[in-house]
C-alpha cells in the first residue's frame, strides 16, 4: 500500500513538473489567465470547510427546521446504557 502511494505521488509530481513546461511556453494573455482563473476556481473548490447547521440557515422551511429539531431531540436527548458498557 505504501509502495503504491509513493508511486501515485511520485506520477502526480511529474504531471505538475509537466503542466508548468508546458504554462512556461504560453505567449497568449487570454489563455494565460483562463489557466489562472481554473487554477483559482479549482483551489477554492477543494478548500472544503466542516459543515455547519449555519449553512442552511434560510433554506429549509418550517416544517423541516421542526423535523430536525425534533430528530435531534429524540436522537441526542436519549441515553442508551448499553452504549456506555
Amino acid at each position: 500500500m505504501v509502495l503504491t502511494l509513493n508511486i501515485i505521488s511520485m506520477h502526480i509530481e511529474t504531471r505538475k513538473l509537466h503542466l508548468i513546461e508546458e504554462m512556461l511556453k504560453v505567449k497568449s494573455e487570454a489563455t494565460l489567465s483562463a489557466l489562472e482563473k481554473l487554477l483559482k476556481n479549482n483551489n477554492n473548490r477543494t478548500v472544503k470547510k466542516t459543515p455547519s447547521l449555519k449553512d442552511f440557515s434560510g433554506i429549509w422551511s418550517k416544517d423541516e427546521t421542526e423535523e430536525m429539531e425534533r430528530i435531534i431531540t429524540e436522537s441526542c436527548e436519549t441515553i442508551h446504557a448499553d452504549d456506555w458498557k
